[in-house]
C-alpha cells in the first residue's frame, strides 16, 4: 500500500484527557507505517510540545524521579518525529501561534508556529482528516 498523507487537529492539553494517549497511539501506528502525517496542535494542544516540560516523581506512591519514570508529551513528539522519518514517512507538527500566545509556551522542542489556515491546507493535501475534540 502506498505512503498517504494524513492530518490530525488536536486540542486537548497534556496530560488532562484521554484523548492525547490516543492520538498519540494512532500517530505512532501511521507513522511505523511510513505514513505523511501533519499535526495542527489547537488550543491547549499547543502546550503539548512546550520546551520547558520536566518529568516528575511520584511523592504519593513514594517513587523517586527515576523509579516513576514520567514521559513528557514535548519528548513524545519528538520520539513520532524520529520514528516517522525512520520508518519512510514524515511528520509535520504546527502550533497554534495565537494559542501559543495565550498560553505562554512559545518555547518548543518540535513543529513550528502557524495559524488555523495552515490546518486547512493540510486538510487539502491529505488523505483524511481525523479531528480529536475536547469533550
Amino acid at each position: 500500500m502506498p505512503a498517504k498523507t494524513f492530518t490530525f487537529a488536536l486540542m486537548d492539553p497534556p496530560y488532562e484527557s484521554e484523548n492525547t494517549t490516543t492520538a498519540f497511539r494512532i500517530l505512532a501506528v501511521a507513522a511505523r507505517r511510513g505514513h505523511h502525517l501533519k499535526v495542527f496542535a489547537y488550543e491547549g494542544a499547543a502546550a503539548l510540545a512546550f520546551a520547558k516540560q520536566t518529568p516528575h516523581p511520584n511523592p504519593v506512591h513514594g517513587k523517586t524521579l527515576a523509579e516513576e519514570n514520567h514521559p513528557t508529551t514535548k519528548d513524545q513528539i519528538a520520539a513520532l518525529l524520529a520514528l516517522a522519518a525512520s520508518s519512510g514517512g514524515s511528520a509535520e507538527w504546527v502550533n497554534c501561534g495565537m494559542c501559543v500566545n495565550e498560553r505562554g509556551v512559545g518555547e518548543f522542542v518540535a513543529g513550528r508556529r502557524g495559524s488555523p489556515a495552515d490546518f486547512h491546507a493540510f486538510s487539502e493535501a491529505s488523505d483524511n482528516v481525523l479531528v480529536i475534540p475536547t469533550k
